[in-house]
């Protein structure tokens, strides 16, 4: 009797995540490495995420069809870290992963910000062998937020540079951030992979309050721009409107104290920093989202509203720009603009009809352009490329 032909089975790629940020800690890289890991999983990858432990969460966690690691780091906030906690993780997860790789050896590394995950990264395919690409995010590239990170961007340029030289591929979240980075160095090839949402979570809802909700969701930081808002909404009190302000950060004291000064005291509700289960019933009763920052890499928080059906109004900056078409979904001022940004405020706050239109294509772009299934499929052609053996 002759035997059955069998075919051999293709090994599963191997993918190391590495985000020293990931839900409910950090910003929008930790939710799309969470987002990004899960529908590298759903489509057959074999993928582990390594990040910073914080508190008390669980030091090992399976999740949808990955592998969630803490490490041990001094990481002390939830929502930012500073130079110090980042050099305890390069170390941190470098050692973790040399120790890894002897059970578990993965065919590509996926580094979250060139730095601090960069640099692990780098580390790693000196001594191991193993390529990585780099996922930029914003505050990893030079030029980003000046008023933060000059100096750091100064001293780490050349740590920088070395770690995109060193990359299968260097990928950004949006056009505004490869030109930035083009600017910065121009020596290596950066491609554009947008952010993605969860379009079975974030979803709209019917509103029946009859003050207009304004909302916004982010870090409290100077970044964000929220004194452009106060300063906007100060001569619009004859106007019905409610602010409320998600989100927790350095900003916050002197935030106050403007709102104060103001005489708004009344008008904002501040609700600290909270997980997407606690910001969506928020979503669901807002009107209108705003995002008056500085800089951004491409915003989360703005996808999340656009899929909830809100209009947008932002400043016309990288990022904003590619999410918020003006006079379509939303409306863009120009940064450090108040008295644009008052204008933008009040044409929706009393123009309820205009705000739904708006809405409505909000969530018609994300699901055209902007599913995490979209971007997970262009990230699998990148890591399988970038595992390529030359």
């Amino acid at each position: 009797m002759q035997g059955l032909k069998t075919t051999p089975t293709t090994p599963k790629k191997k993918i190391l995540i590495l985000n020293s940020e990931y839900p409910p800690i950090g910003g929008g890289a930790g939710t799309a490495t969470a987002n990004l890991a899960r529908n590298l999983a759903a489509q057959g990858l074999d993928v582990k995420v390594v990040t910073a432990r914080y508190d008390n969460l669980p030091a090992l966690e399976q999740k949808m069809g990955f592998d969630l690691i803490r490490i041990a780091t001094l990481r002390k906030r939830a929502d930012r870290t500073n130079l110090g906690e980042q050099i305890h993780f390069i170390l941190a997860s470098f050692l973790y992963c040399l120790a890894l790789f002897r059970r578990w050896k993965p065919d590509v590394i996926w580094a979250f910000f060139g730095f601090p995950s960069g640099i692990a990264a780098w580390m790693l395919k000196m001594v191991c062998g193993i390529p990585y690409i780099v996922s930029l995010r914003g505050g990893d590239v030079p030029g980003f937020r000046p008023y933060d990170f000059k100096t750091f961007h100064k001293i780490g340029s050349p740590f920088i540079k070395l770690v995109w030289r060193n990359a299968r591929a260097v990928v950004a979240n949006s056009r505004g951030l490869q030109h930035l980075a083009r600017a910065f160095y121009d020596r290596v090839p950066i491609q554009v992979i947008p952010n993605g949402v969860d379009l079975e979570f974030f979803h709209p809802t019917r509103k029946n309050d009859k003050t207009t909700q304004l909302l916004f969701v982010g870090r409290v930081v100077y970044q964000k721009g929220l004194d452009l808002l106060a300063n906007a909404l100060k001569d619009l009190r004859n106007l019905d409107w409610q602010l409320t302000i998600v989100g927790d950060g350095s900003y916050k004291e002197h935030l106050h104290q403007l709102i104060e000064q103001n005489q708004l005291t009344q008008r904002v509700d501040f609700h600290g920093w909270c997980n997407k289960e606690k910001v969506l019933p928020l979503l669901s009763t807002a009107d209108i989202f705003i995002n008056p920052s500085r800089h951004e890499g491409m915003p989360n928080a703005v996808l999340e509203a656009m899929a909830c059906g809100l209009p947008i109004i932002a400043t016309r900056i990288a990022g904003n720009e590619d999410l918020v078409v003006d006079g379509k979904n939303g409306l863009l001022v120009r940064s450090e603009d108040v008295a644009g940004l008052q204008k933008a405020l009040q044409s929706l706050i009393v123009d309820r009809n205009l705000c739904k239109k708006m809405g409505s294509y909000s969530r018609q772009l994300v699901e055209e352009k902007f599913s995490w299934q979209a971007a997970g499929e262009q990230y699998v052609h990148v890591l399988t490329k970038a595992a390529e053996k030359r």
